[in-house]
């Protein structure tokens, strides 16, 4: 999503963490009941940034008792004063943005310039969604005399949110807003490689809700599927990888919980002979999301040029590209930061690796910088490989890093059908000037969202999700604060006239 345009906002100098390292539930801080705790590593220099708790199913359902009486309380709240509380939530984001975007650049790699914008697109959401409170309405049905039908819609309880490392931050606010909003309680499962900002979204919202409505439980996979399999759990949400969602799918299975699942992409960007190359390479470099290292599910990892318009676009993405140059995460200059942990930086040096093995072409990056600075930081270079071939592994799965592979295209069918071959179906971009081409592939195209000669952008309002195993569901629109509802019919018949007595 686009965060909203605004003034520039200064970066402290100084990385403020939050106090507080514990669980927080029933509007209190507690530890956890195994009393074990992580390190938590900033990944842009290697040094730790503390201890966090790590929690179980034993503080899940501790947690889960407090929520379900918060919700009791919290359901109640009038719909217009919860946008009320809502809106000053928004304005506590808002004035908090550069501490909190210092917190995820040290905790989660990703350039803290980026990560202003992640907390004004939080703000927006959260008001976004204040702004719908009074429009979670039912349906009269035509019974006939005598008779009266209708539907209402009334929150779930207690709602299990459980976020990825990427947007620690703008994840755990803006996501936490619909179910708000339609009269839910919340409990957030912060990524165990970033949770720092979650921690301290906490703090600042203390006091602002009813004990028990805002709840986080940092922790590792434990955690997660506690609260997927909890029956006191009424939906659990996720953003994550595809394995992590079906673990979720399983656990949630037990009590037949409805889900919302934001998967994994391998994400096309399709350019047709007329396309101008010179856009097309800046699409290229900007949906690939390099700032963050290519983590994030949206990216177009996977580029299909035609062949008339291939070497020239090669050409002007590896000049577009130098201007990503991995850098600390807190230096506001920086234009590209750090992978997130050691298991994911090396994860993905292993595919950089089999794509040399199978044959791909590389056309630049491929390594670690040279710079002695980064040198104990997670860093690896803006990485494209050309000449891929839809078998190959680059092409077939999800790296979640900063490599992309080109394929050339000259025949329609045969490239729809391996932009069509994955798993997935999130994202895709396609470029041309003729219309008719552009309709005609968005609607072949098997992905939930689709750009047209645009990339990377995503629009409030505008339902976000995959086709295929890329998830479950639709955010950051009116469906997704209606999904956080259930809806309940109510019949009436009306007795007959003069049935009590009056005429």
């Amino acid at each position: 999503m686009t965060a909203p345009v605004a003034a520039p906002i200064p970066i402290p100098s100084t990385l403020r963490l939050p106090e507080h390292r514990d669980a927080y539930y029933d509007g209190a801080w507690h530890k956890p009941l195994s009393n074990a705790y992580a390190d938590t590593i900033n990944p842009g220099t290697g040094d730790s940034l503390g201890k966090v708790a790590v929690c179980d199913g034993a503080d899940v359902d501790r947690a889960v008792t407090a929520a379900e009486a918060g919700f009791r309380e919290w359901r109640d709240v009038l719909p217009l004063e919860r946008a009320k509380i809502l809106k000053r939530i928004a304005a506590i984001l808002r004035e908090n943005a550069a501490e909190l975007a210092l917190i995820d650049a040290a905790d989660c790699g990703n350039p803290v310039s980026e990560m202003i914008g992640d907390a004004m697109i939080a703000a927006a959401q959260t008001e976004f969604f204040a702004g719908l409170v009074t429009e979670m309405k039912g349906n009269s049905i035509p019974m006939g005399p005598n008779v009266m039908n209708f539907s209402v819609r009334e929150p779930l309880g207690v709602i299990g949110r459980i976020i990825p490392f990427n947007h620690p931050f703008m994840f755990c606010a803006g996501k936490s807003a619909a179910p708000l909003a339609a009269g839910n309680v919340v409990i957030v499962k912060p990524p165990e490689q970033s949770p720092l900002s979650s921690l301290r979204l906490a703090e600042l919202l203390d006091g602002v809700l009813p004990r028990g409505v805002f709840n986080v439980l940092p922790g590792g996979r434990e955690v997660g599927s506690a609260l997927a399999a909890h029956p006191g759990i009424a939906k659990v949400a996720l953003i994550g990888s595809l394995p992590t969602g079906k673990a979720v799918m399983r656990a949630a299975a037990e009590t037949v919980k409805p889900l919302l699942l934001e998967l994994g992409g391998k994400n096309a960007l399709i350019a047709y002979p007329d396309a101008d190359p010179e856009e097309v390479a800046a699409a290229a470099v900007a949906g690939m999301n390099f700032t963050w290292c290519g983590q994030s599910c949206g990216s177009t990892s996977r580029l299909f040029l035609h062949d008339k318009i291939y070497d020239r676009v090669l050409e002007l993405m590896k000049q577009r590209i130098a201007r990503f140059k991995p850098g600390i995460p807190t230096d506001p200059t920086t234009t590209m930061g750090a992978i997130v942990s050691k298991a994911q930086y090396e994860r993905v040096l292993s595919y950089i690796a089999s794509a040399k093995e199978e044959g791909a072409r590389l056309l630049t990056g491929g390594k670690r910088p040279d710079d002695a600075a980064l040198k104990d930081g997670l860093f690896i270079e803006p990485t494209v490989f050309a000449d891929v071939t839809p078998t190959m592994r680059i092409a077939r799965e999800e790296i979640f890093g900063p490599v992309q592979s080109v394929l050339k295209w000259s025949d329609e069918a045969a490239m729809i059908d391996e932009v069509n071959s994955p798993e997935y179906g999130l994202t895709c971009s396609i470029w041309t000037n003729d219309i008719n081409i552009a309709m005609r592939t968005a609607a072949r195209v098997e992905a939930g969202f689709v750009w047209i000669n645009e990339v990377s952008k995503h629009f409030l309002g505008a339902p976000f999700g995959g086709f295929k195993q890329s998830g479950i569901g639709r955010e950051e629109c009116f469906e997704e604060m209606f999904g956080y509802t259930q809806e309940k019919n109510v019949h009436i018949r009306f007795k007959n006239a003069g049935s009590n007595g009056f005429t």
